[in-house]
């Protein structure tokens, strides 16, 4: 039996299978879907079995043996297979980078080198030097380590006892999976033995008399520390009776549990609004029918989408099939994830980066081992291993944050609409402010348009008021606050109720600047102002990390005029107790969740009522739902709109939708302030009368005047390297390919420099590809990443495409 294999190697020679014997013991537990080591050339690689064969083109003498495998049960489905193929064909990816990223991250393989001694008879040969580092010849030692840490003689010395075969360096390949283990203790001896040996012990020994008491009333494993705690004895009381035969020692997996403690209280389903019912009714059509079809569900802030999803998934459950619910943003889980345990408690798996490596291995092994039947997660819990799926559904649709950046560049809502094709199963794409792409679809019938106009038991939209921050500015107010602002949170922290204050940068001020000469502080590897942070009092780039100490003194002019200009959320934080003394501020941004949990202690503080103001970045901008918030204020609104991308207004449009609907979801009218030096864009307009519509109309008919999508696709090639010479070179010989082998109605725009020309010294250039229909296209760019993989895999050269990219900057 052959083995097709794709192993761990990412270039364009390897991205292919290979053949390989499966060795006779191997013959029943090698199926698709399986982790196996290969050799691969002078070394071992991890490989995934994705076919077998009973013959093979090349040779059956030539072809080697599987070495050993890394699971006992495939951790990939076949359909999971299926998708990869496609995945790989539509992102341009190689394909051992689809199958991994399908994996939660402690499963992808680590490669090692282990130092062997050659025999005991080379033990006298050893150099006294490095004699020291093995115990013996059955132990081996890590090479990275040695040549990490040990000192340059002990590395020439392991260099020559390897040349001359005293020493034998061995490849490893493993994973990060790490089952958690605990130590238990149980009784050999049956309950009468243990009765007699109680008796033979001294009066003394009353430590150990209550340890076999116990296990005579309870003869169960249980934990070592559960013990220790229980009957306040010690492990050296336990190891006694181990080494007596009394008891003996074991050790058992334990799950790891993201949520362990937590008590979720069981909740009902809710009696929906008519509109609610309609739309679960729609859906629930399709779902019993067993027809695929993707709804895209419009819904104002505060109509009860989540009540829909989990009636609708309450419903797949009942008929015996499976969901996926993903959610943008980390600060959405906490929420979303309470409403999910307490509807569905053990039968729900949490899948986000917030999780340990650990954690997630274990709610993904869960899913595997069908445990559970509904996973809650953000963009990778896509590819969740469910092998009845039933229902996707993809909350806040038209976030940025399911695309995923690096390779595979792929769209968690393309992936789910195609996982839905398969299972033959409802996909739904619910959003306030869908996506121009989505909404543009739904109009042209591809996907059915389902909507919701109205809140929950009638509640009323907040009322909107723009504030033009230039009148006040001409008024005499330079504070970041206009005084409408400033009296409307006035009025709430008398009244006891919540403010939410938003604005999208993070940090102290934007830049700092030299009034006298013009100076200001840059990065010195990326093309872009540093940020200053008032509370390590630094400078802070945000794109590659870069940190320093803030001037007193200018570097240009040697002036004292250095300034602070711009505000980030440090300091409205700060502003803002200067106007307001006794006001409590809770503030969340990047600077503020760095650590596991903090997203979830935050706002579980705020919905105690410890904070007056919730102060943040755009986490705080969606999903959010607390009875007393009604004041929401959004700084710098066009913050985002000058931007030079053309999803600008929408971004613009979405945000301040999204950050609306946080103010008065339940009895209490909501009130919201938007401050912009832009008040008469339409964008900003549109958001004043909770008009979607017809920002959407706007919004189409300035993309079909200047050819952008959803009137056309677009594909951005990015060229990068430490050499400007060679940026440009290979840049302006890609565009001139693209214009001899694309046709004419295909536009080709540039090279250009990027937005931000240098980020890590590194200098970006790009080109850009228009089309309506182009079918050579994936021909010509694979052929260009074929041109330049002998360049890329020698010099410092990146040439990344993106056929859908989302991040034009």
């Amino acid at each position: 039996m052959i083995g097709k294999v794709i192993v761990d190697v990412p270039t364009n020679q390897t991205d292919r299978l290979f053949d390989y014997i499966i060795p006779e013991v191997y013959q029943e537990t090698v199926v698709p879907g399986i982790r196996v080591v290969v050799p691969f050339g002078p070394r071992k690689v991890q490989g995934f079995v994705v076919a077998l064969s009973e013959t093979s083109e090349y040779e059956l003498h030539k072809l080697k043996p599987i070495e050993e495998l890394v699971d006992v049960t495939p951790p990939l489905t076949g359909e999971l297979l299926t998708l990869a193929e496609w995945l790989k064909e539509k992102s341009l990816s190689f394909y051992i980078a689809v199958l991994k990223v399908m994996l939660p991250a402690a499963m992808r393989a680590k490669y090692k080198k282990e130092l062997w001694i050659n025999g005991e008879e080379q033990l006298p040969q050893l150099p006294h030097t490095i004699a020291s580092i093995f115990t013996d010849t059955k132990t081996p030692v890590d090479w990275d380590d040695l040549q990490k840490n040990g000192n340059e003689i002990q590395r020439k010395e392991i260099a020559k006892a390897v040349k001359e075969k005293i020493l034998l360096v061995k490849p490893v390949v493993g994973t990060q999976e790490t089952k958690k283990k605990r130590v238990i203790v149980e009784p050999v001896l049956s309950k009468e033995e243990l009765e007699i040996r109680k008796l033979e012990l001294s009066k003394g020994a009353k430590k150990q008399q209550e340890l076999i008491h116990f296990f005579i009333e309870n003869r169960d494993p249980i934990p070592v520390t559960e013990i220790i705690e229980k009957l306040k004895t010690s492990r050296s009381t336990i190891q006694t009776l181990v080494q007596k035969g009394i008891l003996q020692q074991g050790e058992i997996e334990v799950r790891r549990d993201p949520y362990e403690g937590r008590v979720f209280t069981p909740s009902e389903s809710l009696p929906l609004t008519d509109e609610q019912g309609v739309v679960l009714q729609t859906i629930l059509k399709s779902l019993q029918s067993g027809k695929h079809e993707t709804f895209l569900l419009r819904g104002v802030t505060g109509s009860g989408k989540t009540e829909v999803y989990l009636q609708a998934i309450e419903k797949a459950l009942s008929l015996g099939k499976e969901a996926i619910v993903l959610v943008p943003e980390i600060s959405l889980t906490p929420q979303m994830v309470t409403r999910f345990k307490e509807r569905f408690g053990s039968e729900v798996a949490v899948l986000h980066s917030a999780l340990s490596k650990g954690e997630k291995y274990d709610e993904w092994r869960r899913i595997r081992e069908k445990e559970v039947k509904v996973a809650v997660g953000a963009r990778s819990a896509i590819f969740a291993p469910f092998e009845n799926l039933g229902m996707i559904i993809i909350d806040e649709e038209h976030e940025t944050s399911y695309k995923q950046e690096e390779s595979p560049r792929y769209h968690a809502r393309d992936v789910a609409i195609e996982r839905g094709k398969y299972y033959q199963c409802p996909v739904i794409l619910g959003s306030a402010t869908p996506s121009l792409e989505s909404f543009a679809r739904a109009k042209k019938g591809v996907y059915h348009l389902v909507t919701m106009e109205k809140r929950v038991n009638d509640v009323k939209m907040p009322e909107v008021t723009i504030t033009d921050m230039r009148e006040e500015l001409r008024d005499g107010n330079r504070s970041m606050f206009s005084n409408v602002l400033l009296d409307a949170m006035k009025l709430r922290l008398e009244r006891n109720e919540q403010i939410v204050l938003f604005l999208n940068r993070r940090g102290y001020s934007t830049f700092i600047m030299c009034r006298d000469c013009g100076y200001v502080a840059e990065c010195p590897h990326c093309d872009i102002s540093l940020t200053y942070h008032r509370a390590n009092q630094s400078l802070q780039c945000h794109y590659c990390g870069h940190m320093e100490t803030i001037p007193t003194r200018c570097p240009g002019c040697e002036g004292d005029s250095i300034r602070f200009f711009g505000s980030g959320t440090q300091k409205v934080e700060e502003e803002l107790v200067k106007v307001l003394p006794d006001v409590r501020v809770i503030r969340m941004d990047v600077d503020t969740t760095r650590k596991k949990g903090s997203h979830e202690k935050l706002l579980d503080k705020f919905g105690r009522g410890e904070g007056d103001v919730l102060l943040g970045t755009q986490m705080i901008a969606k999903g959010l739902d607390f009875p007393n918030i009604t004041l929401v204020g959004v700084l710098a609104a066009d913050s985002m709109l000058h931007l030079p991308d053309f999803r600008s207004a929408e971004r613009t449009f979405q945000l301040l939708t999204q950050v609306s609907g946080r103010a008065g979801r339940h009895e209490k009218t909501g009130e919201v302030i938007v401050q912009t030096y832009t008040p008469e864009h339409y964008s900003i307009q549109d958001v004043q009368q909770h008009d979607f519509v017809s920002f959407f109309q706007k919004e189409m008919m300035i993309r079909k005047q200047r050819g952008y999508p959803p009137y056309y696709f677009l594909a951005l090639i990015h060229v990068s390297d430490v050499e400007l010479t060679n940026v440009v070179d290979v840049t302006e010989k890609i565009a001139k390919f693209l214009r001899t082998r694309l046709s004419e109605t295909t536009m080709i725009f540039g090279p250009v420099a990027s937005s931000i020309p240098r980020i890590k010294d590194r200098y970006r250039y790009q080109c850009m590809i228009k089309y309506k229909v182009e079918p050579k296209l994936t021909e010509t760019l694979e052929e260009i990443i074929k041109t330049y993989q002998g360049e890329m895999a020698r010099s410092g050269l990146s040439i990344v495409i993106d056929t859908n990219p989302y991040m034009m900057l």
